[in-house]
C-alpha cells in the first residue's frame, strides 16, 4: 500500500494523542477525575478496577506529567492519598479526547 501526503493538509489528529493517556488504566483515571473531583487511592483502584501497583504507577507518572496531584494524609490514624485532577490534566484529556473524536469522524464512525 503507498501512502500519498499532501503538504498542505492539516496534520492528522493523531499528532494529536496524548502519550500520557497510552495506558487504559491512565486514560482511565484521568476521566475518573473530572473538575473539583477529588478521590482517594482506595475508591480509584474499586472504580478502575486494578491492582495497588498498577494503579499507584499510573498516579507517578500523570503527577509527573503534571497531569494531577496526589496529596497524601491520614485518616483514622491510617494513611491515605488523594488523588485530583490539574487544570493542566484536564486540558490535556480534552485534547486527547477531541483527537480522538476527529479520528472517529474521518473514518465514517458514530460520533464519541
Amino acid at each position: 500500500m503507498i501512502c500519498v501526503t499532501d503538504s498542505t493538509a492539516a496534520p492528522h489528529p493523531r499528532t494529536r494523542l496524548d502519550d500520557n493517556f497510552a495506558s487504559p488504566i491512565r486514560f482511565s483515571l484521568l476521566a475518573s477525575l473530572g473538575d473539583g473531583i477529588e478521590l482517594d487511592f482506595t475508591t480509584l483502584r474499586e472504580i478502575l478496577q486494578c491492582g495497588d501497583s498498577a494503579l499507584s504507577k499510573a498516579i507517578t507518572h500523570l503527577q509527573a506529567a503534571g497531569y494531577i496531584v496526589a496529596r497524601k494524609g491520614g485518616l483514622g490514624g491510617r494513611p491515605r492519598t488523594w488523588v485530583y485532577s490539574t487544570p493542566a490534566g484536564r486540558a490535556a484529556f480534552a485534547g486527547h479526547l477531541q483527537a480522538l473524536r476527529e479520528i472517529v469522524a474521518l473514518g465514517g464512525g458514530p460520533a464519541l
